[in-house]
């Protein structure tokens, strides 16, 4: 396989006794992410040969994996012959996004395709474990009924977490109480760094930085295809890098960190003071952001405020394009898009100021493709992972059951795809 042939989908791991395992997750993987394929476009992207492809797409049909879809006869003869996808009803996947201001659930098909959402807001005064893991839970039974999917079709429930101060919650324990299913959990900003990657503006990028605005700030890095995890699984807090030596107070302890500058919060925070402590009108964190960026067409206290927060955003992103010389940095959150779509060119304009110029000349500045659902998808396409790489192997073998034990560490660094 080339080396962009093996950077378009997660690692597998090879091993000499069981290459009809290797072939069946190479092939499930590149279906999933370029389909649809003839059998002739899966031999080039696999580079596994025409017999194989053939003698597993024949298996993997017969058991209800994939399906061939019928050409458009109006396609020209390099269209007529048959077409290769996943069954997107063969099995479903959950995705939850635990963000600083609500808790969103998804239920996606292997196509992507989400089934059914709901979405809850959180209170403002803190993150009660117990509230988020009870909007949790009711959002798994919401989901499920209203997709009318059986449990035992579900090959579990992937979760982004972006809470600061989460590490010693003890989540998996809490959602045992409702539910069974496989768990697999991840920080938010790397499940969004994911969704990106492989289905929104990330892709065919090799080098990349997406980056989670919010209350919080954080970041997944991708180098050579691979999200970078650090040694201790904590690589990507980029909010709390300091920009301004013993600046404003962050929530984390220390002084001068960036998301004390841009993190929505801080930003809030800053317009309550130019206002002489009149609060944004608004009945939540975002409503009350929303309408501060409304006001900058008429205030000068918000343009100002906001003039302050892209200044430090563009000095905080140049820091990125010195250290990690990426091709494409992407920015997303909630807080992210909505600054991100009314400040970006004044971003990119400190960028250019700030970052060196060669590194600075390759990489481009952008908003997230995916929108509000980009961590909820990341997260789902952990389960998806799992069930591509080892489970379809099982689920060939026997009915589907319900899914037994749970995943809770972070999920292994995985390959990102070059499509």
């Amino acid at each position: 396989m080339t080396a962009q042939a093996q950077a378009a989908q997660p690692s597998l791991r090879t091993t000499v006794r069981n290459p009809r395992r290797v072939s069946r997750s190479a092939l499930l993987w590149t279906l999933y992410l370029r389909a649809p394929l003839t059998r002739q476009e899966l031999v080039r992207h696999t580079e596994l040969s025409a017999t194989t492809v053939n003698a597993v797409i024949g298996e993997l049909i017969a058991e209800g994996v994939v399906t061939e879809v019928e050409p458009d006869p109006g396609a020209g003869v390099r269209r007529t012959r048959a077409r290769l996808r996943l069954v997107p009803e063969h099995r479903y996947v959950i995705g939850v996004d635990i963000a600083d201001t609500r808790v969103r659930v998804g239920l996606f098909d292997l196509a992507r395709t989400q089934r059914a959402g709901v979405s809850y807001p959180l209170p403002s005064d803190g993150y009660d474990a117990r509230i988020v893991v009870g909007r949790i839970l009711t959002g798994l039974d919401a989901v499920v009924e209203a997709a009318g999917i059986p449990q035992g079709h579900i090959v579990g429930i992937g979760i982004g977490v972006s809470v600061t101060g989460w590490d010693a919650v003890p989540l998996e324990g809490l959602l045992r109480t409702g539910t069974a299913l496989p768990l697999h959990i991840d920080s938010a900003a790397e499940a969004m760094g994911r969704a990106e990657m492989w289905f929104g503006a990330g892709r065919g990028v090799q080098h990349a930085v997406v980056a989670l605005i919010g209350s919080g700030v954080g970041a997944s890095v991708i180098t050579h295809g691979a999200s970078y995890r650090g040694a201790t699984n904590s690589a990507g807090q980029w909010g709390h890098t300091t920009v301004q030596a013993g600046g404003r107070s962050c929530r984390c302890g220390a002084r001068g960190c960036l998301e004390a500058y841009v993190g929505a919060d801080a930003v809030l925070e800053r317009f309550r003071q130019a206002r002489r402590g009149r609060i944004a009108p608004g009945a939540d964190k975002e409503s009350a952001f929303a309408a501060l960026l409304a006001a900058a067409d008429t205030s000068t206290a918000a343009q100002r405020v906001l003039e302050e927060a892209a200044v430090y955003l563009g000095a905080g992103i140049a820091n990125l394009v010195n250290l990690f010389n990426p091709q494409r940095i992407i920015l997303g959150g909630w807080a992210g898009l909505l600054f991100g779509a009314r400040m970006l060119p004044r971003i990119r304009e400190t960028v250019a100021a700030q970052a060196l110029r060669r590194p600075y000349a390759h990489t481009d500045i952008g908003l997230c493709g995916l929108g509000p659902h980009a961590v909820a998808l990341g997260a789902a396409a952990l389960p998806v992972r799992h069930f591509l790489t080892e489970g379809a192997q099982r689920a060939a073998r026997r009915p589907a059951t319900t899914p037994r034990g749970a995943r809770t560490r972070a999920a292994p660094t995985t390959r990102m795809p070059v499509p």
